[in-house]
C-alpha cells in the first residue's frame, strides 16, 4: 500500500484535475459554443453536464459518508467518456466543422477527459473495497478520498450538517439512476446513436 501522505498527494491532485477537466473546462467551452452558436458542440457538452452530474452526486454521498460514492464515482467516470463519444450524429457533425479555436479545444478536451476518466476508472477500481467493507471504509486509504468533499462542505455548506447533505445525494442518485434506466430501457431502443432523434 502507498504511504499516507503520497496517497493523501495522489487523491488531492485527482480532485484538482477533476475541477479543470470535469467542471472548469467543460463549462468555458459551453458557454464559448453558445456564443458562437456552434449547436453541435453545445448539444453534446449538455449531454456530458446531465451525465456529469453523477460526479456532483458523488461528492454529496462522501460528504454523507455513505460508501455507496466509491462506486457512484466508477460509474460516472466510465459513462463520461461514453457520453462524449457515443453520439454518431453529433460526431459526424463536429468533424464536418470547418477548423476553428473551438473546435480544437473542444475535441483536446474530450481527449483529454477521456483519458482522465479511463485514469480514474483503474484509480477506483483499488478502492472499490471500499464501498463494501465497512473496515475498509474505515481505513485512511478510504477516508483519504472523503477529505476534499469536507473540506467542499465546510466552504459551501458551512452551516449545514453531513447528514442532511448526504440525504440530498441519496435522493440525487435515486432521481440519476431512475433516468438512466429510463433512458437505457425505453429512449435508447427508439434513436439508437442518434442524439437529435428524440
Amino acid at each position: 500500500m502507498l504511504d499516507p501522505s503520497i496517497l493523501r498527494a495522489l487523491v488531492w491532485t485527482d480532485y484538482r484535475l477533476a475541477v479543470l477537466f470535469t467542471v472548469l473546462a467543460p463549462l468555458v467551452l459551453l458557454l464559448w459554443a453558445v456564443i458562437r452558436r456552434a449547436d453541435a458542440i453545445q448539444q453534446l457538452l449538455i449531454i456530458y453536464w446531465k451525465v456529469a452530474s453523477l460526479l456532483a452526486i458523488t461528492v454529496y454521498l462522501m460528504i454523507g459518508g455513505f460508501s455507496i460514492s466509491f462506486v457512484a464515482a466508477l460509474i460516472a467516470h466510465a459513462l463520461i467518456p461514453l457520453s462524449l463519444w457515443f453520439w454518431a450524429d453529433l460526431n459526424e457533425e463536429i468533424r464536418e466543422q470547418p477548423n476553428s479555436l473551438l473546435k480544437l479545444l473542444f475535441s483536446a478536451w474530450r481527449w483529454a477527459i477521456t483519458v482522465f476518466s479511463s485514469v480514474n476508472i483503474v484509480i477506483q477500481l483499488f478502492f472499490l473495497r471500499c464501498a463494501f467493507s465497512n473496515s475498509a471504509f474505515s481505513s485512511a486509504a478510504c477516508q483519504t478520498w472523503l477529505e476534499a468533499p469536507r473540506l467542499y462542505r465546510d466552504y459551501f455548506h458551512g452551516r449545514t450538517t453531513s447528514g442532511f447533505l448526504g440525504f440530498f445525494g441519496i435522493v440525487g442518485l435515486v432521481i440519476y439512476m431512475a433516468c438512466l434506466g429510463y433512458f437505457v430501457l425505453v429512449k435508447l431502443g427508439r434513436q439508437g446513436r442518434s442524439a437529435t432523434n428524440q
